[in-house]
Order: C-alpha cells, then structure tokens, then sequence
C-alpha cells in the first residue's frame, strides 16, 4: 500500500498541512519538538485509529482548537483497479471520533485493522526491552491483527470473559456463582488456546527473520533468541485456569491465561534487559519491528508491501549498525518508507545507496515545507 497525499488539520502542532509522498523514500529533517513525529503519527492513525502515543483522541486535537481532521489518500501497487482509496478520520471535543473508508462510515472500527498494513519503529519501542508483558503481547496482538481478522474476534472475547470473572472474584459480599464461574473459565480456555495457537504461530515465523535482520545489523557479534512462553504451554488452558481459583479470590483477578503470555528476549542466554548494552537493545528492537515488516509482508515478500515508518531510530547506536540498517531500508525489500532525524547525515546516505525515487521535507514549528 502507499500512501500517495495526506491532509492534516490541527493535529498536534501542526495547523494544517497537504503533503504529496514519493512512493518509495520520505525524509523528514527538523529540530527535536519541530513536529516530524506528528507527521508520522498521523499516518499511524489512518491505520490503526488511535494514536501510537495515546489512546485518548482528544489529546490529538492542537491546542486552542476544537477538531482535528487526518485524511489519506492510497494507492494499491498490486490491483488492477487504479481508483484510490480515501480513509478520514475527524473529531471534535466532547464528541466521538468519526473514521471513515471512501466516504462511508464504519460500524466498528475493528473491521478498518488491516486494511493498511502499518510498522512503526521509535525510541519508545525500548519498552518491548524494558517494559512489561502488556508491551510484548501488544506486539503480538497488533501484527497478528492486521492479517487474522477473526483473531481480534476471539481477543475481544477472552477479554471479555477475562474482565467478568475477575469482577466475580473481586466481590467481598458475595461468592462468586459456581455455574457463571464455570461458563467463564470455558469460554477464556476455547477463546484462550485459539489465541495462544495463533501467538505462536506468529512467533515461530518471526524468530527466523528477527535472527536475519538482527546478525546483519550487529555482524554477528552476540547471540539473541526470542521465545514465546504461555500458560497453555502448562497443559489444557481450562485446568490451568481452574487450578487455583482459590487463589485468584484471594488475591482478587485471575492468575492463569493468555493475559499473562509474555516474549522472552535474551542474549547470549541472558536477560537483554538485564545483561544488553543500549546499542544492543536499540539493534534488538530494530530487527524485530523489521522482522515484523517482513511477517505482515507474507515473508516472501509477494505481499502488500506494508508502510514503514522510522521515528529518530539512528540515536545510540554506532557507525556500524547506522551503516546496515540504512543497507537494509534502502533495498528493494522495502516498500514506502517515512524517516525522521534531526541529522541531515544519515538520510543523504540513505538516499545514496538507491537510486531510487524520494522527497525530502524540512519541519519547523509544525510547518512542513
């Protein structure tokens, strides 16, 4: 997919823009706060509806002002049928977010994830690394999502299911209903083992194009593995859920399920939180978010190229690893892809390793020229 023009209307710093996108390269070069970030966020929201920072639309809204407006005009590289596809989204304060596909409205903004596919690389992707499980399984939950449309069906259920036992063992006056317990630990187990069968699937075809992309940016230096762990591991979901329920009404929520699935990251048969250098968690990181690209591209790379975007990714990560990973982005591997930096240096190497189509766009204050 490539995103061919966006319109933007008091969206976080920036009053109004219409930007025209090459289809291959777009480089963004400003100040820190000049508002390059906001530009790809914006893009973000076409895709996923909601900010990648936040989940409050308001906070979206530029200050001083009562709406914002984010619209995308995309083009589709691999159909036959030329005609574009125009996705809006517009709010007001005090009033629910409007997202719509070709001028028609959707029903459920679940039915939109997908239709762009999206990876977003950032300095706050450190929290896979640093950050707790929720960080890792959103990951997985939001890459699994944009190929497997019934797997946020069967999310949205366990979750579900999930939020009303743990409201049964939180109720002192009461003790909790044995046949409503029941019900619940059955549909979290079915909608459970669904999930987790398709967590680690998703694990399994990505462990080999993380391990690629991570030995090429570091050359080899250390050895990194990414294993998927999950209480369905432990046997049938159902008896691990139901083992100690008394416990979970001590203790007031459930201790048991795919809630608590986790990635475990090491190196070199360590922690990476504990044992990794800020370079090699920043190259970690990197390689995931790619080998993710890679994955929402069906591996073979015969797939919607999914869009790219690299928020301010070269910052502490040496001469090396900065040389490989512009290798990498700059090939034919890669389909549209938006950068930010505030060092012109890297992107001019970018652009010098392709002789392949760009733009370039300076940020100041919001104003993109």
């Amino acid at each position: 997919m490539v995103l061919e023009q966006l319109s933007i209307v008091n969206y976080k710093n920036i009053e109004g823009a219409t930007l025209s996108f090459s289809p291959k390269i777009n480089c963004f070069i400003g100040n820190n706060g000049a508002g390059k970030t906001n530009v790809l966020d914006a893009i973000y929201f076409l895709s996923f509806c909601h900010s990648a920072n936040s989940n409050q639309d308001t906070l979206a809204i530029r200050h001083d002002e009562e709406f914002f407006v984010v619209e995308g005009t995309y083009l589709s590289p691999l159909t036959s049928d030329s005609s574009p596809l125009k996705v809006f989204c517009g709010m007001k304060k005090g009033q629910k977010k409007h997202f719509k596909r070709n001028g028609k409205e959707y029903q459920r903004l679940s039915e939109h994830i997908g239709l762009i596919p999206l990876v977003m690389v950032s300095p706050a992707d450190m929290l896979l690394i640093e950050g707790s499980s929720d960080e890792r399984r959103r990951l997985m939950d939001l890459t699994i999502a944009q190929r497997n449309r019934p797997y946020i069906d069967a999310l949205n259920r366990y979750n579900k299911a999930l939020l009303q036992r743990n409201a049964l063992l939180r109720d002192e006056e009461h003790e909790p209903d044995a046949q409503l317990m029941d019900l619940l630990e059955e549909e979290m187990a079915r909608q459970g083992e669904e999930v987790s069968a398709c967590r680690s699937a998703f694990v399994e075809k990505l462990a080999p194009c993380f391990q690629h992309f991570y030995d090429t940016v570091s050359g080899g230096h250390e050895q990194v593995s990414l294993n998927y762990v999950s209480h369905c591991q432990r046997g049938p979901l159902l008896d691990v859920i139901r083992r100690d329920r008394l416990k979970d009404r001590a203790v007031g929520y459930s201790l048991h399920g795919v809630h608590r699935d986790d990635l475990e990251i090491l190196i070199d048969g360590h922690p990476m939180r504990r044992e990794g250098s800020q370079g090699q968690q920043k190259t970690f990181v990197i390689a995931l978010k790619l080998a993710q690209y890679l994955f929402l591209n069906g591996n073979d790379g015969n797939g919607e190229h999914p869009i790219l975007l690299l928020d301010d990714i070269f910052d502490k990560l040496d001469a090396h690893r900065v040389e490989q990973i512009i290798r990498l982005v700059a090939s034919q591997q890669f389909g549209q892809i938006f950068i930010t930096d505030t060092n012109r240096d890297h992107l001019d190497q970018i652009l010098s390793h392709g002789d392949c189509d760009y733009r370039l766009f300076h940020v100041s204050d919001g104003v993109i020229e």
